[in-house]
């Protein structure tokens, strides 16, 4: 019980947070007020309604809002998110595309589990809907799944991999970000074993940690600091009675928010004193540059214990991918059983969370790989959200990922018939 009394006091700590902001915010807008020109009361007035939004957002999904995208001839498309694949704990998520016929890169898009949600990529997603048919893992916040779903730990993310690749065939290009790119490997290497038809047509692997020895950061560093029963004991609580998941054991979304601020402490801080002054003078918008990063920023959701300690033990402490030992189920996932699967690395040169070279090291791997079939690039200037959001993923690593897909496109008669005959 105490580690539930510990989710239940964090989550009493926010609901509070959220009250007093709603509370200055509406103390301080009574039209009584307005006739008492205290520079004060718009401060707190501020400080209220930026407090709320922002304790608000820490518990709620944010939506995709992708309603429509411009395409190359100037056409607004509408798009309609469909859930291809449903389970426990997460779905395969396809970005529909009405009237339109099917584009010749299939991606699918496997999207961290690290304590946001899939919608962090929503801009990568958007990036690539005029050229690509989108899918993604959307996975599911762990407070609301009920213990009776039972675990889910790196092996299951992994067979949840190989399940989706499966349904949408070897044409399908996965591109990998952040967290899941080692085991977006080990399920390719595991479908090259298992199901060598199923195995995709290529694998961009995004600022992933591979072997987060190659170049240690604060963050891939941090598994050699604590021992594992350390971590179970201050990382891991219970869900409390307020959600469906009640009772199963999480890394909380909220705990790893504090961990996310506390890196740029002096940052956020900054950020959110401007943000109050900006709305003390009416100058903020519902949609302005700090609302839009911070809405997703602090919308965090909560990982199965499982999954947390599976990942810093097995990928971090014991680098089982980076020493091609991983196994599932069991059986043992050979990477040097990738022989014909195009693989492109992707990395920042300024990437704090995966340093250079983490990422890197999967091609040393891939030893029954032909060199033509592997490539990298590492994006001058570029941090970690960079690499795969913003204008140098844009402008730079777009482009060359498309590409690449395209040299390495397993076309069927139905895709050249198809393709890009309606944009």
């Amino acid at each position: 019980m105490k580690y539930m009394a510990m989710y239940d006091w964090m989550e009493t700590v926010r609901n509070t947070n959220q009250w007093l902001g709603a509370s200055a915010r509406a103390l301080t807008s009574y039209p009584a007020t307005a006739a008492m020109p205290n520079p004060m009361l718009d401060w707190v007035r501020a400080w209220g309604e930026v407090t709320e939004r922002s304790f608000s957002r820490m518990t709620v999904k944010p939506d995709w809002d992708i309603a429509h995208f411009t395409n190359a001839k100037g056409q607004d498309r509408l798009v309609e998110p469909r859930v291809v694949m449903a389970r426990d704990f997460g779905d395969l998520l396809h970005f529909h595309i009405p009237g339109r016929k099917k584009k010749r890169h299939k991606v699918l898009l496997a999207a961290p589990m690290s304590g946001h949600y899939a919608t962090l990529l929503r801009s990568t997603v958007l990036s690539l809907l005029p050229d690509c048919e989108v899918y993604i893992t959307d996975w599911h916040n762990a407070r609301d799944i009920p213990v009776s779903a039972g675990k889910f730990d790196v092996e299951d993310y992994t067979l949840y991999l190989t399940d989706f690749m499966r349904e949408l065939g070897p044409e399908t290009h996965v591109v990998a970000v952040c967290q899941p790119v080692p085991l977006a490997l080990a399920a390719t290497a595991y479908l090259a074993e298992e199901n060598p038809d199923a195995q995709p047509a290529s694998l961009t692997l995004i600022g992933g940690p591979v072997d987060p020895d190659a170049n240690p950061t604060d963050v891939t560093d941090f598994g050699h600091s604590v021992s594992m029963g350390q971590l179970h004991e201050t990382m891991i609580q219970r869900v409390g009675f307020k959600y469906k998941g009640v009772g199963r054991k999480v890394y909380p979304g909220l705990l790893q928010l504090s961990s996310f601020i506390s890196m740029n402490l002096e940052k956020h801080a900054t950020a959110f004193g401007d943000q109050i002054a900006r709305v003390a003078r009416d100058e903020a918008g519902d949609h302005d540059k700090h609302n839009v990063f911070y809405d997703e920023y602090l919308a965090v959701m909560d990982m199965t214990a499982e999954f947390y300690l599976s990942t810093v033990e097995r990928i971090f402490k014991e680098r089982e991918i980076a020493r091609n030992c991983f196994t599932v189920n069991g059986k043992k996932v050979d990477i040097s059983k990738i022989t014909d699967v195009a693989v492109k690395i992707v990395e920042g040169e300024n990437d704090d969370i995966s340093g250079p070279g983490q990422c890197l090291a999967a091609l040393d791997l891939l030893t029954g790989l032909p060199d033509t079939k592997k490539a990298s690039h590492l994006e001058p200037g570029a941090g970690h959200y960079g690499i795969f959001a913003g204008r140098k993923w844009r402008e730079n690593i777009r482009p060359l990922v498309i590409d690449f897909m395209a040299s390495n496109a397993r076309t069927t008669s139905t895709d050249a018939a198809n393709s890009n005959t309606a944009a």
